[in-house]
């Protein structure tokens, strides 16, 4: 299976079309949160849509930069995995929208106990093998780092990780966090922003086994 993760797109369709190659050969496109700058989904929709001519075969999480009605959009549209999970393909996708709160406001945010519930509702009748996608990063990896320096990553995040080992947990927010890390057997892959260009590849082969690729449009 080939999972295309977009995160941090920020309303811009930039790189949509230079991605269209790597977007229709996927079985999935994972979309991390963030699809736009403060907006609605008067703001989403277009970017969704031009993704979805490419291929159809998208899920979806918020971002702490989206408007709350982009949640009900999502599940419009049949394409949320915030606080639930979904089977594809034989692999389960668990997701969890938002953020911790950040230095500056943002609409989507909550506290550790909350995203510890949110995820609570997301494992319920999730089945292995199964991959997270989660705005918010966990704590103290190479995902969570600002400026190269301070961990601001969810505890929470890193204790669903640490329970319950899914194959892969996808993140974002943290833009300048590039690359991957691991926790157990987890992989743990920050793609970078989409608005800049930046995606990630996994090829998940039929035992489990799991291989990245950070690619730059």
């Amino acid at each position: 299976m080939r999972v295309l993760t977009l995160t941090d797109i920020h309303g811009s369709d930039r790189y949509i079309e230079a991605c269209a190659h790597e977007l229709a050969r996927a079985d999935l496109v994972i979309i991390a949160g963030d699809i736009t700058n403060f907006g609605g989904r008067r703001e989403a929709a277009p970017i969704i849509d031009k993704i979805r001519r490419y291929n159809e075969a998208v899920v979806a999480v918020t971002g702490n930069c989206d408007n709350p009605e982009i949640e009900d959009y999502l599940d419009e549209e049949g394409l949320n995995i915030g606080a639930r999970n979904r089977v594809i393909g034989g692999i389960s996708f668990a997701g969890l929208g938002g953020s911790l709160p950040g230095p500056a406001h943002t609409p989507n945010t909550y506290g550790e106990e909350e995203l510890a519930a949110l995820l609570d509702r997301a494992a319920v009748g999730l089945t292995d093998p199964f991959i997270l996608v989660s705005h918010q990063p966990a704590v103290n990896t190479r995902t969570d780092l600002v400026l190269g320096m301070r961990h601001v990553g969810s505890a929470s995040v890193r204790s669903f990780i640490e329970r319950t080992a899914p194959l892969v947990c996808f993140s974002g927010h943290i833009h300048e966090s590039i690359g991957t890390d691991t926790i157990g057997r987890t992989q743990l892959v920050n793609p970078g922003p989409f608005r800049s260009g930046k995606f990630a590849m996994a090829v998940i082969g039929s035992a489990g086994e799991v291989e990245i690729e950070l690619g730059q449009l």
